[in-house]
């Protein structure tokens, strides 16, 4: 594995679950959707680096308006995504499936519905494209681990 695989900020929490659970717990702090966006931005800004050479049209997630590129690495026991935007709020969007998915077996990413996307409302909040595109990362990352997980 690369030295980004091994130095991935990724799994903070011990399963899937917790991670959903803290990222509810983290957004009910926020009193409105302005706070919550600069809280996405930020986020995206503690991506881990993203080498250049990984930004190619065969890493380029399409279904996105923004520029996104995600690259999976790993195998059954253990799954990491790496993946970056150049819009800053679909780099917090990023952070956010990343912390939930990146670093678990196939098996869990494969069985962990993104319930957080509902609880901490982004489903209402984001505009459709950005939605689409949310859910076109999140379609990558699980159909990777389903096809891993067997």
């Amino acid at each position: 594995m690369s030295d980004i695989t091994r130095d991935s900020p990724f799994p903070l929490e011990p399963s899937a679950a917790q991670a959903q659970a803290e990222i509810a717990e983290e957004f009910g702090f926020f009193g409105d959707w302005s706070e919550r966006y600069q809280y996405l931005i930020d986020l995206g800004k503690k991506l881990p680096p993203f080498p250049e050479e990984w930004k190619s049209e065969a890493n380029r997630l399409t279904a996105c308006q923004s520029m996104v590129w995600v690259v999976p690495e790993g195998d059954a026991d253990r799954l990491v995504f790496h993946a970056i935007s150049d819009s800053t709020i679909v780099s917090g969007l990023i952070y956010l499936a990343l912390r939930v998915y990146s670093g678990r077996s196939a098996a869990e990413i494969a069985a962990t519905e993104p319930s957080y996307v509902a609880d901490i409302g982004l489903a209402k909040h984001l505009s459709p494209t950005r939605s689409n595109g949310l859910a076109a990362l999140l379609g990558v990352i699980r159909q990777r681990a389903a096809a891993l997980a067997g």
